[in-house]
């Protein structure tokens, strides 16, 4: 089955929602993500590139072949599991919106569709140009969500999130328009085939050609996850975001920038990569710390986890500049376990605002009282969120920061530069999410109850309602899942994190003489 039906279900979906009957739209979109859901698992269970290095529902769509330009679509195992934690969250978010939103129904569903199709795109596009525009795209339907759907302060979160986001992708343009102008100008002929300008890209361009190159697509790329210092634009759209929108910016929007960074950055750039791994390996520890550290001083529940989300994504960069499987392994589950524990504590925080419309933690307080169920998966995901063996998170943590302290120029298999001291600091960031994230929880859940008094006008139960409970519910098992059994979906990233990694043996400091060490020891 061609990867596109993933893509126009959505968008035409959006179209019907734009004009349906005010009453159909939301029927219309839950349908329409159900199907976009149900078909993606059955591309899953049919796709023939888990296990091996390869890209597989390769559809090839003409656009402009006079210079090269295509709807061209493939998939490798990183790709299809993004693709998978896309559609899985999108039902989520818009069966969960049907209280919250009341105002201009038919809009706000049509632009979640049309971010569905444009989020799926990216992670599709086999076409450079493909990738530029639907990963640009994105930025259209979540500044029109914020805008139209936010909080108070919404207008400045809108223009703040499009600004510094479409400035850094214009970066970025520049420095893939570059890398096809010199493969065209090697070759002869226009092409914006992605693996063809890799493979061009990280052999021909010259070092400063690599580092200029690597440097504008950053400017991209590590806006949208975001990096440290560029982070300012995310804590204030997540807070003024409506609930959904806030589900999809952490799920699967600010994985564009960490999945642009696997995809282009490294297997591109690898001489540029090798020259900034310390430093973007610095940036992305202070980030761990420094998100964590803001998270104590806030009293707003969903800026608090906003501000973890910049600490969290600190271990999912630093695991990938480690250059080791461990590390890149580790990096690509943290983006889908991210998804899943921070887009349910989103959820969580949004069930409570529907009900007591206050995300002030001096005004909530003892909900175990009255709200035993939400309690429940409150703790569930601040555990998850915490790392704790047995869950999601702490395989993927675990796996960054081993990459990380593995990552030393003596380390004879995969010598690399970041070492023990990247780790240890990051890992401190962990020991801070617990105080901050437990501190949250013993202030919402237990003690003396306080809330201002419910919204009788919601129409939602004092507890959570067999819809919200069945929203949680999956996020939860599939948390359970990655934490118990995540040996089988980290053998599927097995063949492409290998092919990244390919071009960087030869780069790294004192690998020749290591290797040459090791086999001597062995024996030659």
């Amino acid at each position: 089955m061609s990867p596109l039906i993933l893509i126009l279900i959505p968008l035409l979906s959006a179209v019907v929602v734009a004009f349906a009957p005010r009453g159909a739209a939301f029927r219309v979109a839950t349908i329409s993500t159900l199907v976009t859901l149900a078909v993606s698992l059955f591309i899953a269970s049919d796709f023939g590139h888990w296990y091996d290095d390869g890209f597989g529902l390769v559809t090839e769509l003409a656009w402009l072949p006079s210079i090269g330009a295509s709807f061209d679509m493939h998939a490798d195992a990183p790709a299809m599991w993004l693709v998978l934690l896309s559609t899985v969250l999108m039902p989520i978010c818009v069966i969960g919106s049907k209280t919250a939103i009341k105002e201009r129904v038919r809009e706000y569903y049509a632009w979640l569709l049309v971010l569905e199709a444009a989020m799926l795109g990216v992670f599709l596009a086999k076409n450079l140009l493909f990738f530029y525009v639907a990963f640009e795209f994105t930025l259209v339907p979540m500044y029109f969500l914020i805008a139209g759907w936010g909080g108070s302060n919404r207008a400045s979160a809108s223009i703040k999130f499009f600004l510094y986001t479409f400035t850094g992708s214009m970066l970025t343009l520049a420095g893939l328009a570059y890398v096809a102008w010199r493969f065209a100008d090697a070759s002869g002929g226009w092409s914006f085939d992605i693996p063809a300008l890799t493979a061009f890209a990280s052999v021909d361009l010259s070092a400063t050609e690599q580092f200029w190159v690597m440097m504008a697509m950053l400017a991209g790329f590590a806006v949208k996850v975001p990096l440290f210092p560029v982070h300012t634009w995310l804590p204030l759209a997540h807070t003024e975001a409506p609930t959904a929108g806030s589900v999809v910016l952490a799920g699967v929007l600010l994985k564009l920038g960490t999945y642009g960074l696997f995809r282009f950055v490294l297997p591109m750039t690898p001489v540029g990569v090798v020259e900034a791994v310390p430093a973007i390996g610095t940036l992305a520890t202070i980030g761990v710390i420094y998100g964590a550290l803001i998270c104590w001083v806030q009293e707003d529940v969903k800026k608090l986890v906003a501000y973890s989300s910049v600490s969290h994504l600190g271990f999912c960069v630093l695991g990938l500049f480690a250059l080791n499987p461990s590390g890149l392994q580790g990096s690509i589950l943290y983006m889908i376990n991210h998804g899943l524990s921070t887009g349910a504590l989103f959820l969580l925080i949004g069930m409570i605002y529907e009900r007591y419309h206050t995300r002030d933690m001096n005004r909530l307080g003892g909900l175990v009282a009255i709200m035993p169920i939400w309690s429940a998966f409150m703790v569930f995901f601040v555990l998850s969120s915490l790392a704790v063996p047995g869950l999601n998170g702490f395989v993927s943590e675990f796996l960054c920061l081993i990459g990380a302290f593995s990552a030393t120029p003596d380390n004879a298999q995969w010598p690399g530069l970041l070492g023990p001291w990247y780790a240890v600091f990051a890992g401190s960031g962990m020991i801070l999410a617990a105080m901050y994230l437990l501190y949250l929880t013993g202030r919402l859940v237990w003690g003396p109850f306080r809330a201002p008094p419910a919204d009788e006008n919601s129409g939602l139960p004092t507890d959570l309602s067999p819809r919200e409970i069945g929203l949680l519910l999956p996020l939860a098992l599939m948390c359970i899942w990655l934490g118990v059994q995540p040996s089988g979906l980290m053998r599927t990233l097995e063949p492409s994190v290998e092919r990244t990694l390919a071009a960087y043996p030869e780069l790294v400091p004192t690998q020749l003489e290591s290797v040459a060490v090791l086999e001597e020891v062995n024996g030659g």
